[in-house]
């Protein structure tokens, strides 16, 4: 774990304490008034929250925030690549603990065009969801089709291995 991430999890932690520090005073307080809830002009934990600040709080409760920047990273791929090479090749997945980003292309020669490309790429990610969000970029070809055993095909064959990849 990086300092960052030791940082956010102290964070957390002292959040979660406080909340139920402030928690048990105010169920005492209620205990002191007669104990029934109470709705007043004052805001409260109760009161309802827009959706925009109650997903905001959501996600940092939840230490959400990286994957999420990653994951709109999805919705601007075209804008972040451009067009013709959002067409031939699309993020799949993302490992949030060595920070790499997946992607998948169409063909053999676009993921050579992708690998060639990585350095700016990253360097694209990295200034629009932060420095060392994204570290490593790992590039894939094709995936061919299912090689399962078939009416005339020897149960543990691979077939033409050289065509997919």
């Amino acid at each position: 774990m990086s300092g960052v991430d030791l940082a956010r999890v102290a964070l957390r932690a002292a959040r979660e304490q406080a909340r139920a520090r402030g928690a048990m005073t105010q169920q005492r307080r209620q205990a002191r008034r007669g104990g029934g809830l109470r709705s007043g002009a004052r805001a409260g934990g109760r009161d309802p929250l827009p959706l925009g600040a109650a997903i905001e709080r959501l996600t940092v409760e939840r230490g959400w925030e990286m994957p999420l920047a990653v994951g709109g990273v999805v919705g601007r791929w075209p804008d972040l690549v451009g067009p013709e090479v959002a067409q031939h090749c699309a993020p799949e997945g993302y490992d949030e603990e060595a920070r790499v980003l997946t992607v998948r292309c169409d063909s053999t020669a676009w993921a050579t065009q992708l690998r060639l490309l990585a350095p700016e790429l990253l360097r694209r990610l990295n200034a629009d969801l932060g420095p060392g969000t994204v570290r490593l970029i790992r590039v894939l070809g094709p995936s061919g089709p299912g090689r399962g055993p078939g009416r005339l095909r020897a149960p543990g064959s691979r077939g033409p291995g050289d065509t997919y990849g």
